[in-house]
Order: C-alpha cells, then structure tokens, then sequence
C-alpha cells in the first residue's frame, strides 16, 4: 500500500473516530470517503469507530463495475451517495455524513436552512437545500443527494441527517462542523420569532471572497522579515519571556 494512501486511510479513522467525540455524529450511524487516485476509500459497515483501523476501510474503483470493493470488510450501507457524488463532482475529495442531532431535527422537519448566517456561504448559495426522502442505502437516496447538492457544498438529508463535501477531508470535516453549527443557530431562532434572513447579493458577495479566505496563491512572495526580526525557529510561545527586538 502506497505511503500517501497508507496517511489518508489514517485520517480517515481519525476523522471519524474525531465527529463523534466532537458530537456531530453517534455510534456508527455517520460514513467517511475520500478520493484516492482512481479509487474512494470509505468507512466500513457497522463497524465501532475505537475499534476500526485503517487497513479496514473498503476501496472502491470509481470506474468499472458499479458498486466493486476490495477489503476486509464490507463498505458503508451508504457507499452509493459516497461513490456518485466522488464521480459526479470532481472537485469533491473527501465527504462527510453524520446523524448531527440538530441538521438531523431540520431533516425530520423537512426545513432547508435559509440565508439566517454569512457562514451559509460555505454552502455554495443563500441555502442550505433538504433532500427529498429515499431509504437508506438506495440508489433513490442517492439521486436525492445530488439533486439537494446541485451548486451546493452541503445539504440535509430527509429523516436522516446531513452530508459536507470537501476538496480534501480536512475541509468535508470543517464544513460538517459549520453546517451543524448553523443548524443550531437557525432552530434556536426559530424559538423567538425566526431570523432576519440575508439578501442573495450578501452571501454571494461572501461567497466570494471565501475563495481567498486564509489562503496564500501559490507563487506569491513571503512577507519580508522585520529588520532586526529574530528567525522564525525562535517562536514566541516557545520562549514566552523572549521580548522581540523593536524593528528599525
């Protein structure tokens, strides 16, 4: 097994072991896929995060027989929606599906998220959509998740729970938190009256400029040092008492 995969397979445990304990996700009820080459690796069925390992997980071809795994173990119940979206959605990486309690309650109520936060933006739109209901595990679901993701990053799924898509799985991981954060926020609204939504130029003002949020352009040339600056090895947590030099 390739070194990068052998590191992907290991956070993909960690990431899933990490939702529960964060408490977006209970027991086994959440999945985990990312992209790895020409195939997806996803979480197995029913199998306890604390005992899972990394040469557990299932890989599947994203070309080729539909459905074909290699591995131990069997492949998440909900390997289809996994495997479709990696397909349909190149820039997709690595996704994310939990039972967070709160999306979870706005899936059983069938209410998508409106624009109540900037941070909706992360979504792709001026929404959080919901998906329309399908059983569990089905190809119906399947295309359900595609329909509520179309030009989205996120959604819920009806009775059911949520999915956040990431161009890696650091990001699928960010975004499942934001989402049940938002989720969250917008049902404790609802409680006094609901909230004063954002206008569609907003959040695609914001949108936009999430493209450049906390990111350096490859190329771009590093700040110059401060004269008289100490090297950036001698970190000021690392030697608290340390008072840097004033620049000249």
């Amino acid at each position: 097994m390739a070194d990068q995969e052998t590191q992907l397979r290991r956070s993909i445990v960690e990431a899933a072991r990490r939702m529960n304990a964060m408490g977006i996700n209970q027991g086994t009820s959440g999945n985990i896929s990312a992209r790895s080459g020409d195939r997806m690796l996803i979480t197995p069925s029913g199998v306890p995060y604390d005992e899972m390992q990394p040469e557990d997980l299932a890989a599947m071809p994203l070309e080729g027989k539909y459905g074909a795994w290699q591995g131990p173990l069997a492949p998440s119940t909900e390997w289809r929606f996994h495997l479709d979206i990696t397909r349909a959605r190149p820039e997709v990486g690595a996704i994310v599906h939990t039972h967070a309690t709160y999306a979870t309650v706005l899936a059983m109520a069938r209410k998508e998220i409106p624009a109540c936060h900037y941070m909706i933006a992360a979504a792709g739109g001026p929404s959080i959509r919901c998906s329309g209901y399908a059983t569990y595990g089905t190809k119906e679901l399947s295309v359900e998740a595609l329909k509520a993701l179309e030009d989205r990053t996120c959604c819920l799924l009806a009775n059911h729970g949520m999915i956040a898509t990431g161009a890696n799985l650091a990001k699928a991981m960010w975004l499942a938190v934001e989402l049940e954060t938002i989720a969250r926020q917008y049902y404790l609204t609802l409680s006094i009256g609901g909230p004063v939504l954002l206008p569609d130029d907003e959040i695609m003002r914001v949108k936009e400029s999430f493209k450049s949020y906390g990111l350096q352009p490859k190329g771009e040339a590093k700040p110059a040092k401060l004269k008289g600056a100490k090297p950036a090895a001698a970190k000021l947590e690392d030697k608290p008492r340390r008072k840097l030099k004033k620049a000249s």
